[in-house]
């Protein structure tokens, strides 16, 4: 069935956009939160007259994802993880891992627009990764990924060791 989009849909194309679409998909999803209508004369004359402002909307997209590749590139990804001697993790760096960055940076990156080469990162030292933002805009982010400290690890074990003798202590002089 042919429908045009009243709105953006995800996995399926913008407001405006032409699209065939299954009957049930259709009338069971889209119909009902008016995310589009039945492709007729009518509806292509009126999205006809609305073509100046759709093409605006979707200029001012790839302006908004030109800056952000921009911000995105000049931004060092640094990730420290728990790593061996060797330089292997011992977890390793994701796709939702590099978007939990982002979004501690404030930045709101889907972790399915982030592509990672072989898809996870399991040792120590710089990488590369892309971005896909918006159409055929795509960031090269470089990313760093840190052995964390041993010493502050060392220190958080110490501690919970030293109070657990205390109340031992406690209750032996009682």
């Amino acid at each position: 069935m042919k429908v045009i989009l009243n709105e953006d849909v995800k996995h399926l194309g913008e407001m405006g956009d032409v699209k065939n679409v299954a009957n049930g998909y259709f009338r069971n999803y889209l119909f009902p939160r008016m995310l589009a209508v039945p492709c007729t004369p009518e509806t292509e004359a009126y999205f006809a007259t609305k073509k100046a402002e759709i093409e605006a909307r979707k200029e001012q997209k790839r302006k908004d994802s030109l800056s952000l590749k921009e911000k995105l590139e000049a931004l060092e990804v640094v990730i420290s993880m728990p790593a061996g001697n060797n330089g292997k993790l011992y977890g390793a760096v994701t796709s939702q891992t590099i978007a939990d960055f982002y979004k501690n940076s404030g930045f709101e990156i889907e972790r399915k627009k982030i592509e990672i080469p072989g898809h996870t990162i399991k040792s120590t030292g710089s990488y590369s990764a892309k971005i896909h933002l918006y159409e055929t805009s795509v960031a090269e982010v470089k990313i760093t990924v840190k052995s964390q400290d041993d010493s502050s690890s060392e220190k958080k074990e110490e501690a919970p060791a030293k109070k657990a003798e205390t109340p031992a202590a406690e209750t032996a002089a009682e």
